[in-house]
């Protein structure tokens, strides 16, 4: 058995055994998000200036120039009849994160990314650039200098060589909060919380666990969504502080994920296997060309000529008695199985497609 082979055989052994019921348990803030308690998505257009040549070209982006000439204009210089052709200024969109209860006057961090043909934002300043939520409204207001962490150089005859991406950087606690909100968590007489991976049993299994804590606080009402009301006495932020780490053993339905380009297989603990039958082999077929090169006789007026001369070798694998799966084997026995009949990777993506096929896999699998 190859190397790799092994490798993979002891990771999925590994991973079978890792999601055995003892060391299964996860916090229930690990498995489902709070309603609300989100981050909120802000973006604007601006303007980064002080490029050491690396900017738009105005005359390939006519919003650059637009943008510098009202700028410069609210600052009280007219350039509406220029001729601007600096490409020391480059326009952006500025995108950004605001957290759930962000408080006025908080640093967030701000990513600029290029719009034009600039080749660089390396070194530049990003002017006071707001930045919008999906309601319009601004919620932060951005600046300062942009750091792309790349490397971009060129030569005169036009070799350049580039590392990392230049066209965009970010800004630490570059945007500062101008706007909360408003969310009351304390004040919300009901929370839902929504399962990451919905589940009927994850679910009933959470709403179980917090009414053992607090009895008569939770209901699932359906694979994705578990409603918890604080019990009297406890405001919504302390009750949620005390349940998000009680312990819950999730649940999943069978699943076997492939990436085909990388050959890389992941199957759950639950899938298994009905009796089957499996057997395994390769066909090789070699093909090997030697030209032959025939002279005239001499004086003869002939031509010299090449007849291609080809053998044909076929090899087999010798065959493999047939494996039989019983009906229910577990990841453990279906892996052991498989690496009786010496398959690599590759193959056994091949395989488990065709035991799909048959109908003896009971699981879904899912092919990326």
């Amino acid at each position: 058995m190859s190397f790799s082979l092994r490798l993979f055989s002891a990771v999925l052994i590994s991973l079978s055994l890792a999601t055995s019921p003892a060391l299964a348990s996860s916090r229930i803030k690990d498995i489902v998000e709070f309603e609300g308690v989100r981050d909120n998505m802000l973006v604007g257009y601006g303007i980064v200036v002080g490029l050491n040549g690396t900017g738009d070209s105005l005359r390939n982006a006519p919003f650059t120039r637009q943008s510098l000439e009202a700028m410069l204009e609210r600052l009280g210089v007219n350039t509406r009849d220029a001729n601007l052709n600096t490409k020391n200024v480059a326009a952006v969109m500025v995108t950004a994160k605001l957290p759930a209860f962000s408080a006025a006057g908080s640093p967030i961090d701000a990513t600029v990314s290029a719009m034009g043909d600039a080749k660089s934002l390396q070194g530049g300043t990003l002017l006071v650039t707001p930045l919008m939520g999906a309601d319009g409204e601004a919620y932060a207001v951005a600046q300062g200098t942009v750091q792309t962490g790349s490397i971009s150089a060129g030569g005169a005859s036009g070799s350049s060589v580039s590392k990392g991406v230049p066209t965009a950087g970010r800004i630490a606690g570059g945007a500062i909060v101008e706007r909360e909100l408003g969310f009351q968590l304390a004040s919300m007489g009901q929370m839902r919380m929504t399962l990451r991976n919905p589940d009927f049993t994850t679910s009933r299994r959470i709403a179980e666990a917090v009414n053992r804590q607090f009895p008569g606080t939770a209901h699932a009402q359906n694979p994705t969504i578990v409603a918890v009301r604080p019990p009297a006495g406890h405001d919504m932020t302390a009750f949620l502080a005390q349940i998000e780490n009680l312990q819950v053993q999730p649940d999943n339905a069978a699943r076997v994920v492939i990436d085909e380009v990388s050959g890389v297989i992941v199957m759950g603990e639950a899938v298994r296997v009905s009796t089957v039958a499996i057997a395994q082999g390769n066909l090789t077929i070699r093909v090997q060309e030697f030209p032959d090169v025939v002279q005239p006789a001499p004086f003869s007026q002939g031509q010299t000529v090449v007849i291609p001369q080809s053998t044909v070798d076929v090899e087999e694998e010798k065959g493999k008695q047939f494996l039989t799966v019983r009906n229910g084997a577990s990841l453990s026995d279906l892996v052991a199985g498989l690496n009786a009949l010496g398959v690599t990777p590759r193959d056994m993506i091949s395989i488990l497609q065709t035991i799909k096929a048959a109908g003896a896999l009971q699981a879904d699998i899912e092919v990326m």
